[in-house]
């Protein structure tokens, strides 16, 4: 079968970004659909035009409906590179958190540069929110308080733990504090 419009082009790119979004191969799709490897590759390089019934169980095969797959927009493959300037400012003031990527929309990670003035604190009030989180400081001193445990860490230091249980971050230093963490899910 050959493409015949520019909607049936769409749909060898639509699924090979959907593909990638779920970070499956074209092999490992194959098994999962029963369709072969062979057929994705022509499907999603617009060279041939699958049935309905074929693109079903290719979609069966990444947990879609047909519907949910029609109804995608194009969006351009997600952004992989970052400058300083593309970092975006989530909080702003003694605390800087400047997070990698402005749309975190599909994605399963946030990863943050943080910056704490001297004196900055998260607040008394301790944070807790449904995620894990890890970190290294990079410069200066901070204090983390997890639960009932509590230690300053210093340049090279790092930390991992089940933000569930409550926590606070206090710069008790001299010095600007640097912190590069992630967050998983996203929920900061």
């Amino acid at each position: 079968m050959t493409q015949s419009s520019s909607e049936d082009m769409a749909i060898g790119s639509r699924l090979r970004r959907l593909r990638k979004r779920t970070g499956i191969s074209q092999r490992e799709l194959a098994k999962k659909s029963g369709v072969t490897s062979s057929m994705i590759s022509l499907i999603e390089t617009d060279s041939t035009n699958p049935s309905v019934g074929t693109l079903k169980n290719i979609l069966d095969g990444l947990s879609m409906q047909l519907s949910d797959f029609f109804a995608m927009t194009d969006e351009p493959e997600q952004k992989v590179f970052y400058t300083p300037e593309d970092l975006v400012e989530i909080a702003g003031g003694r605390i800087s958190y400047r997070q990698v990527g402005a749309n975190l929309r599909g994605r399963g990670l946030q990863i943050l540069h943080e910056r704490l003035a001297p004196g900055a604190d998260t607040g008394r009030s301790m944070l807790s929110h449904n995620a894990e989180e890890g970190g290294v400081v990079i410069r200066g001193k901070v204090e983390l308080t997890v639960g009932s445990q509590k230690r300053t860490l210093k340049a090279g230091d790092a930390y991992y733990f089940d933000s569930k249980i409550p926590h606070r971050f206090r710069n008790i230093g001299d010095e600007e504090c640097e912190v590069v963490s992630a967050c998983t899910p996203p929920s900061f």
